[in-house]
C-alpha cells in the first residue's frame, strides 16, 4: 500500500497522462487523510516551527491529488474535467474502469494483476 502512495506522490506527480485505478486514487487519499487530520496538526503542535513546511506540503499534495484525481477520471473514459464537479466526482471515482485500452492509455491493472488480486496462483 505504501507503494503505490509513493508512485503517485514522486513518480508520478504532475502526470495527468493516463490512467489510475480505484485502488491507487483511494490509497492516496486515505494516507494524505490520515496525514492531514492526524500526523500534521500533532507535529505542528510539538514543533510550532514547522508550519511553513505543513503549508508546503499541503500545496504539493493538492497538486498531486489532482493529478491522480483526473487520471482515475480517465480510467472510466471521462474528461479529466470531471473531477472538478463537485459530489459528481466522488461517484465517478467509485466506478469501476475500463478494462482494456480506452482513448486514454492501456488499463493500469494488467490480466496477471487482476488474478493475483482474486487470490488465482499463477503457477
Amino acid at each position: 500500500m505504501l507503494k503505490i502512495y509513493t508512485n503517485v506522490l514522486f513518480e508520478n506527480y504532475l502526470n495527468f497522462k493516463g490512467r489510475a485505478r480505484r485502488k491507487e486514487f483511494w490509497l492516496f487519499f486515505l494516507f494524505n487523510t490520515i496525514i492531514i487530520l492526524g500526523v500534521i496538526p500533532l507535529f505542528n503542535l510539538i514543533f510550532p516551527s514547522t508550519v511553513l513546511f505543513s503549508q508546503i506540503y499541503m500545496i504539493c499534495i493538492l497538486l498531486s491529488g489532482i493529478a491522480v484525481g483526473v487520471r482515475r477520471m480517465h480510467d472510466i473514459n471521462k474528461s479529466g474535467w470531471y473531477f472538478l464537479i463537485p459530489f459528481y466526482n466522488v461517484y465517478l471515482c467509485t466506478v469501476i474502469g475500463d478494462e482494456g485500452e480506452n482513448q486514454y492509455g492501456s488499463d493500469p491493472i494488467g490480466e496477471e494483476e487482476y488474478l493475483r488480486e482474486l487470490g488465482k496462483d499463477l503457477n
